[in-house]
């Protein structure tokens, strides 16, 4: 499965309450490197187990594109001790739940189980940590079912086409540029070999994090990992080169041509991450240490709900738009972001007419800032809480996991709201003058062909 990294603001928000249980989260690290976080929510007898591995397509090479998410299909398919498929059926007989999911910056693992059935959960992981069996047989049916996924999820998608090119436009040296799923010509000439070096290379003990959540004692469940895991040998990890995209210096756009019923437009701009723990105080900015959170503030100005600027000008008023959008995420592994903005025109409308208009409400801020009663409404997001979400333990879990894998201190979960709410309207007005402007921008629209009524998708969806 193939993830978009949770938006840190709208995931932290969604489970502020859950930062009360902020006081049960240990941290502990075994000889061999592994971490292990565990966070105790004693409200119902269910434990949340996910391992997370720093390995995501932001380490991948150029040829290689989409291993890392073809080795995450992989780990489903056996050890010497469990067969290709049992993994999964143990789970569902033990009455729990499991997936995986791999992104830009990581690849998790996680079961959700009955509290007694962690030790299964551990003993299953460990096991595939170590000792995965890539046969050849296995790996050539996989390699074709993430073909179909590809096919199913872009080749089928005319808005992920636009994704797509939108992203290689952006990003011109860096990583990001590339799809997780991979590209097509690279899957089709991947090889079982591939996906044994980049298992060999990267999941190993010390470059993983193991988070659980939910009825356990830390220290139990410390002395779990240690049985499980603490017999896994480290090993030396391939160098990670510094991937810094150079800055950009002119408005770059690009055009695709596919099958659909309406335009659909995404613009971007490049913007600063927050810095992780590779950073120190002393190379540290004082705007780096406000400029995410107002980038952010400004994200929820412009979009999240009804009354936010782009709907309620853009959609609601002018009709220009059936749907408008615009986010950013403060937090990225590669340290690289993007204020990002997107719609789809409404019928008798053009992408240059909803460009325009999108860049309207961009100058309007840039000259008069946002009113007390904005900034008011983003912040009481702070304290107002879904209830799902806030009582879901997996993304109480995935907030901590994400942070980690990403470089980040997990503590920053607790001062990140303080600091969302300090941002003025002076500084959010600052931050589009700098940010969002034309040499740093970059346009992808989609320019909607005719429909074969007798096409069919050519892909199909997966699941392990």
């Amino acid at each position: 499965m193939i993830t978009k990294k949770i938006k840190v603001l709208t995931f932290i928000l969604s489970c502020f309450p859950a930062f009360a249980f902020a006081a049960d989260i240990k941290e502990f690290s075994l000889k061999n490197g592994l971490k292990l976080i565990v966070q105790e929510d004693h409200r119902s007898p269910v434990v949340v187990s996910q391992v997370w591995y720093r390995a995501g397509s932001l380490d991948e090479v150029n040829g290689k594109t989409g291993v890392a998410h073809l080795l995450e299909h992989m780990m489903f398919k056996g050890t010497k001790k469990v067969p290709a498929g049992q993994f999964s059926r143990l789970i569902a007989a033990a009455g729990g739940k499991e997936n995986a999911f791999t992104g830009n910056d990581y690849t998790c693992y996680f079961q959700q189980l009955e509290k007694s059935h962690l030790p299964l959960s551990f003993k299953l992981e460990s096991d595939r940590m170590a000792n995965l069996n890539i046969t050849d047989e296995e790996f050539s049916k996989e390699i074709k079912v993430v073909m179909e996924e590809r096919r199913w999820r872009t080749e089928d998608k005319p808005q992920s086409k636009v994704n797509e090119q939108f992203q290689a436009t952006t990003y011109r040296a860096h990583p990001y540029a590339r799809p997780v799923v991979g590209f097509m010509n690279d899957l089709e000439n991947m090889t079982a070999a591939d996906a044994r070096e980049w298992y060999n290379n990267w999941y190993a003990p010390n470059n993983a994090t193991i988070v659980v959540v939910g009825d356990v004692k830390a220290q139990d469940v410390y002395k779990l990992a240690a049985q499980y895991f603490g017999g896994i040998k480290p090993h030396a990890l391939p160098e990670r080169k510094p991937q810094v995209e150079p800055a950009q210096i002119g408005e770059r756009r690009a055009v695709v041509k596919a099958p659909g019923k309406l335009p659909y437009l995404m613009m971007g701009f490049h913007a600063p991450t927050l810095l992780g723990l590779e950073s120190t105080n002393a190379t540290k900015t004082p705007e780096q240490e406000w400029e995410p959170y107002a980038l952010e503030v400004l994200g929820g100005v412009l979009s999240g709900n009804d009354s936010a600027r782009l709907n309620q000008k853009l959609v609601r008023e002018t009709s220009i738009a059936v749907d408008v959008g615009a986010g950013f995420d403060a937090t990225a592994r590669g340290r690289e972001a993007l204020f990002e903005l997107s719609g789809t025109p409404s019928e008798g409308k053009t992408v240059a007419e909803l460009e325009a208009a999108l860049i309207t409400q961009i100058e309007l801020i840039k000259t008069g800032g946002v009113t007390q009663q904005e900034l008011d409404r983003v912040k009481a997001a702070v304290i107002a809480t879904d209830v799902y979400q806030r009582d879901s333990m997996f993304y109480q879990g995935m907030q901590i996991g994400q942070l980690v894998t990403m470089g980040y201190d997990w503590h920053m979960l607790k001062t990140y709201p303080d600091k969302l709410k300090a941002i003025t309207s002076e500084q959010v007005q600052a931050v589009a003058k700098k940010y969002l402007v034309k040499d740093n921008m970059t346009i992808a629209t989609l320019d909607p062909q005719p429909i074969d009524p007798n096409a069919k998708p050519v892909g199909k969806p997966h699941v392990h």
